[in-house]
């Protein structure tokens, strides 16, 4: 589940907007992503194409990169927060990472992801089919959480979307053990503004570095990538 294309695509709706509320969109939406990826899989099965990689090839390198700078062993526990295709689960695998969950609330996401990992062999890494705001007592606790854009969507719902960003703060922190890292990328919100909506409880790590633009001669972020440590 992600709101935003690749860094090469269109996206959908306004990105880095300085406003704080976001007009409702069905990319917030269940049945949004279950057409989607519904598509993608009959797309998977004819030809063999993944689908969409959430912005960009590169924004997984960066993350990837960023977690064997920071020394997280290999072993740690890693999930990746609505896994869409599960390709990111395939670049972790590809770097040595061993536990490693996916999870989507789109049922259609998770027969994707599950296609596709059989077929890179990598059958043992977990996928599950969980509403992450209210299912996630299901999972336990892990050492790494990862969102490209899964956030973002949240922001979009069209029936209480505040009410649910809060709830994902608390599910975060249901599962995420104290000292354990967060790493989210975002192309509606800004550093300072997500900064703002997951404290207290995280302090940022570090800004990992993503692509720039220039126009007008102003310097900006396509996207925010921050490192995030739980501290209660």
């Amino acid at each position: 589940m992600n709101a935003c294309g690749g860094e090469n695509s269109s996206i959908p709706q306004k990105c880095q907007d300085s406003d704080d509320d976001f007009a409702p969109s069905k990319l917030g939406t269940k049945e949004y992503w279950e057409d989607a990826y519904k598509r993608e899989l009959e797309t998977y099965k004819d030809i063999g194409d993944v689908g969409e990689i959430w912005f960009g090839e590169e924004s997984m390198e960066r993350i990837i990169k960023w977690m064997k700078k920071q020394s997280i062993p290999e072993n740690a526990r890693i999930l990746d927060i609505g896994t869409g295709n599960g390709i990111f689960l395939v670049e972790l695998a590809k770097h040595r990472f061993t536990n490693l969950t996916g999870i989507d609330y789109a049922t259609s996401s998770i027969e994707l992801a599950k296609s596709i990992l059989q077929e890179e062999g990598l059958g043992s890494v977990k996928l599950q089919e969980l509403d992450f705001l209210n299912e996630c007592e299901e999972l336990g606790e892990f050492d790494v959480c990862v969102d490209k854009g899964t956030f973002d969507a949240i922001s979009l719902n069209p029936e209480h979307a505040e009410e649910k960003k809060r709830q994902y703060v608390i599910s975060l922190k249901a599962i995420l053990r104290l000292g354990g890292i967060f790493v989210i990328t975002s192309c509606n919100w800004t550093k300072e503004q997500l900064l703002q909506m997951f404290s207290p409880g995280f302090e940022l790590l570090e800004v990992v570095p993503t692509p720039t633009f220039q126009f007008g001669g102003v310097t900006g972020n396509t996207v925010t990538t921050l490192a995030l440590k739980r501290l209660s």
